[in-house]
């Protein structure tokens, strides 16, 4: 084969099927981040598109690089139907990656062409190259597989903060820009003694440019992981600081309603003889007055919800007081040992979690479901089996937050186990503790 020929067939293979292989593997990579599953032939389709636009732009060009993105987006919003913000940015952060990755490599090339050219003369234009492609998506692969197995894990609000990280993503790219643009095409021909030194010392450079790209890119994306990671926690943290100041509330209150009841059983032989009086001097109205005073007494110590936990009859009616009046039926058959081996911080966190997240699902369904929550449980041997059932929008997938973290974490804490169960509209959350002895 020609010289002609074959620098033409290289630059084909080079283009084309060099480049719709790439692009299959960025868009693969996207669809993968973007946790969305594609029709195979959208790869094959999205690739031939974008060798097509690169084919009429300029190559290694800031031009280039928004095209790529821009088409990366489109598809992540409309393909992959993913949040627009979120397919930018992994479009973003796809692209670059893979524009230093393959800098890498081929600054690696380009230095063992000039330390070792014996190695390259016995070798063929095609061999090198695919030698180079291969290096570059292996590395690729590899970077990617990195982003998708340590940095991909995020809420919808942490992506939408997530974005803090897109100006310095831009920034690496545009000095990798610079970079290119003093030097990169790689150097097949034999180099006089007298540039040799100049070209070892600019493959060097850009070796070391890109290389130290990367790895900022990685530093940025560990650094916002724990960045959020630590605000996650400090969240967590505070949310459980306030939960434990109302539930100590809860306890307050049930120490002086307890005191309460205590005086009035105290007192209960004096009310009853007052009352027996009045009926026997015949004064009716008086009597039946005062036994309307003690019912009130009795009505302001007694509780919504009679759990046989006093702590936790104030909050449970508290949460379906809540409950009830915005308009949403409740119902409380729920039995519960006391005093026992539970604590009851560690109750009120399982049941005003629950509750919570049941009140929380009522507000947000369709009308014409009916709202409700039902609250249940009993004592089989050491087994407390706690049931809360509500009504929600049935639609989607559910994602356990918070509350249902700190219920599994007090599951555990006993021994036992928490499940999760869905019946069209009705989510209903089990909770088992084992009482301990």
């Amino acid at each position: 084969m020609g010289a002609g020929k074959m620098a033409e067939f290289l630059d084909f293979f080079n283009i084309y099927i060099m480049g719709v292989t790439e692009m299959v593997f960025q868009f693969y990579f996207l669809a993968k981040i973007l946790k969305k599953k594609i029709w195979a032939p959208f790869y094959f389709l999205f690739a031939v598109c974008a060798v097509i636009v690169n084919d009429f732009i300029p190559v290694r060009t800031i031009i280039s690089f928004v095209m790529l993105v821009f088409l990366l987006t489109v598809c992540g919003t409309f393909v992959c139907r993913a949040d627009f913000k979120s397919s930018l940015l992994h479009a973003a952060l796809t692209t670059e990656i893979m524009l230093l990755c393959y800098g890498v490599v081929k600054s690696l090339m380009g230095l063992l062409y000039l330390l070792i050219p014996a190695v390259f003369y016995n070798t063929t234009g095609i061999a090198v190259m695919l030698t180079s492609e291969a290096a570059s998506l292996v590395l690729t692969g590899f970077c990617y597989y990195m982003v998708y197995r340590y940095f991909s894990c995020y809420t919808a609000a942490e992506m939408q903060q997530m974005f803090l990280v897109f100006i310095p993503i831009l920034m690496i790219f545009i000095m990798s820009e610079y970079i290119n643009s003093i030097e990169f095409e790689f150097q097949y021909e034999v180099l006089v003694d007298e540039g040799s030194a100049g070209y070892l010392f600019n493959h060097w450079q850009l070796f070391v440019m890109h290389f130290l790209g990367l790895v900022s890119l990685f530093c940025i994306l560990f650094t916002y992981k724990k960045l959020q990671q630590n605000f996650r926690l400090s969240t967590e943290l505070s949310l459980l600081e306030q939960e434990e100041y109302s539930l100590n509330q809860y306890v307050e209150e049930a120490k002086t309603r307890y005191d309460k009841t205590k005086s009035f059983r105290h007192d209960i032989k004096n009310h009853i003889v007052v009352a027996k009086r009045l009926l026997q001097s015949g004064k009716l109205e008086e009597a039946v007055s005062y036994l309307e005073d003690m019912d009130d007494m009795a009505e302001k110590m007694s509780f919504p919800c009679s759990t046989n936990n006093p702590v936790v009859d104030i909050l449970v009616g508290n949460k379906l007081g809540i409950a009830k009046s915005m308009g949403i039926a409740v119902n409380c058959s729920l039995l519960l040992p006391y005093p026992c081996g539970l604590r009851d911080i560690d109750i009120c966190i399982v049941l005003s979690n629950a509750l919570d997240n049941a009140i929380q699902a009522c507000k947000t369904i369709e009308e014409g479901i009916e709202e409700s929550i039902y609250v249940s449980g009993c004592i089989q041997g050491d087994f407390l089996m706690i049931e809360i059932q509500n009504s929600f929008h049935g639609k989607g997938i559910f994602k356990k937050g918070t509350g249902l973290s700190n219920i599994k974490t007090v599951a555990e804490k006993y021994g036992g186990a928490m499940s999760i169960e869905t019946r069209e509209n009705v989510f209903i959350l089990h909770v088992l503790l084992i009482i301990p002895k």
